[in-house]
């Protein structure tokens, strides 16, 4: 466990307790040890009682507002104080609770009852039972807010890893479906679970995935996103290297194809890995529409990137250096426009494009319908004021509002993030150097994608190195019965995936 390590150097009040030691035998010494790990800690409850069973005195711990206190009246207390000493049978429990576990030590003891668990200490025993009674407040399983679905299920992950793993099983109901756990955080343990497909994942990426979690060495994991930084490949690159999902059917389709899930128990989302470019573009929603839809929205998510990553760099090349592949009539439309705007077209998007960010993460941090207002009024009264004041152009503000349309179109957030950003160093070499540095900036994203790795494999995949027969699934969605074979991207174990290639319909 990876508590043992700074938690045993911690000092508490009143004296240091060895947190490896083994514990002792009398009641009222454990007792005390445990008032001094956990001092001026008034949510610390501590039951002594009388064990009918034994005829020896007992004493249950737990944190309250972690526990569920019904459960430890009605399945532990009761049974415990109630029991007939000719019917109960020694070395068992007398309890109606599903999951006992056997503390030896004070590191499984502190994360036990840290973990919402009732410890159940027994005068004479040098063992303590952990009974599973945790019942910390939680929300309900409700839609998700950022992966919204017009015909998927309308469930997301909740800040339980128990929850999230059973809504995964939900929808992956076979015995084939392995989980791993492990702990992470030294001072904070953190329980993390590596959920896989046995027969169809490639045993390389999870002995990856179990390493790099192994050597993780911190205090504490408190959300996916701090683990995903710190599981990459590449942590300086701008792209992410793993998808992040809030959407349990999203992380299923993900672990059928024979990727990794990992599950972080107090976050409301999960990674999946390894991962491709194209991957980020897939919606879960693909799948539930018909083929020929799905892949038009797909081609537009496409060329929504292009358009959000290069947009703003044209417009500026094309006004300050290569104005002769513009229209006539559009370059003396535009000219008219820019005659009263007295910066560079350079400094006329910066300011529109930082304009823009700022009333965006305005709407993100208030509540809705305030959010809602300032996005409308803001956009219109800003916009319309910068150009009656001469500030930008109104080409300018339709090649904003174009953009920021477009990024918004991009189904994942974290690449949507990294696309926003892409568009500034463009705007830069754009200013500089015109057409041309608008292609020098594509063949470097595009020399990057290739040279990026997810979990070990390439992040171009199907494009770079090329796999054609993955195609299917890239930029169009062909019907779901030609895709007979899982991504060989993936590397799974099991190729097949459909019995046969042929339309399941009535011929004629």
């Amino acid at each position: 466990m990876g508590a043992g390590g700074q938690a045993s150097s911690r000092k508490a009040k009143g004296g240091a307790v060895d947190r490896h030691a083994p514990l002792s035998t009398s009641l009222e010494r454990n007792l005390a040890d445990l008032k001094r790990i956990f001092t001026e800690a008034p949510d610390l409850v501590i039951r002594t009682f009388p064990y009918k069973q034994t005829g020896r005195r007992a004493a249950l711990a737990y944190l309250n507002g972690l526990s569920d206190k019904n459960s430890i009246n009605n399945n532990i207390l009761h049974e415990l104080m109630q029991v007939d000493e000719e019917e109960g049978t020694p070395g068992i429990l007398p309890v109606s609770i599903g999951k006992v576990e056997t503390c030896t030590s004070w590191t499984q003891l502190e994360y036990a009852v840290l973990n919402g668990q009732s410890l159940l200490l027994i005068d004479g025993a040098d063992r303590v039972f952990a009974l599973a009674t945790q019942g910390w407040p939680q929300r309900a399983i409700a839609d998700s807010q950022i992966e919204a679905s017009l015909k998927g299920a309308h469930q997301a992950f909740v800040e339980t890893s128990e929850s999230n793993i059973a809504l995964i099983r939900r929808l992956l109901g076979t015995s084939e479906l392995k989980i791993k756990e492990m702990i992470v955080g030294n001072r904070v343990p953190c329980k993390v679970s590596i959920m896989y497909m046995e027969d169809l994942t490639e045993p390389e990426f999870i002995s990856t995935m179990s390493q790099r979690i192994a050597k993780l060495d911190t205090d504490c994991i408190l959300n996916t996103g701090e683990l995903a930084e710190m599981l990459e490949d590449q942590p300086f690159s701008l792209l992410p290297q793993l998808i992040t999902t809030e959407r349990p059917d999203t992380a299923a389709s993900q672990i059928l194809q024979g990727r990794i899930c990992v599950v972080v128990d107090r976050s409301s989302s999960v990674l999946i890995a390894p991962v491709n470019f194209v991957a980020f573009f897939h919606g879960i929603d693909d799948y539930s529409t018909r083929w020929p839809i799905a892949s038009f929205m797909r081609l537009l998510r496409f060329f929504a990137c292009f358009v959000a990553i290069f947009l703003p760099g044209i417009y500026i090349a094309c006004i300050s250096f290569n104005y002769e592949v513009i229209p006539l009539d559009l370059i003396l439309s535009i000219g008219q426009f820019r005659a009263a705007v007295p910066f560079p077209p350079f400094i006329e998007a910066l300011i529109m494009e930082i304009t823009l960010e700022m009333l965006r993460e305005a709407g993100v941090r208030l509540p809705a319908p305030v959010a809602q207002t300032v996005g409308i009024v803001g956009g219109i009264v800003i916009g319309q004021a910068a150009v009656q004041a001469g500030i930008v152009s109104n080409l300018m503000v339709v090649v904003v509002a174009s953009t920021a349309v477009a990024s918004f179109i991009i189904p994942n957030y974290d690449m949507a993030a990294a696309i926003r950003l892409m568009r500034f160093p463009i705007m830069i070499m754009a200013s500089l150097f015109g057409i041309i540095g608008i292609i020098s900036c594509f063949m470097v994203l595009l020399a990057r994608l290739i040279s990026l790795r997810s979990l070990g494999e390439s992040y171009g995949v199907p494009i770079a190195p090329l796999r054609i027969r993955d195609w299917k699934d890239v930029f169009l969605r062909l019907p779901l019965w030609t895709m007979v074979k899982r991504p060989s991207s993936v590397r799974s174990l099991q190729k097949r995936r459909m019995g046969s290639s042929e339309h399941g319909g009535e011929e004629g």
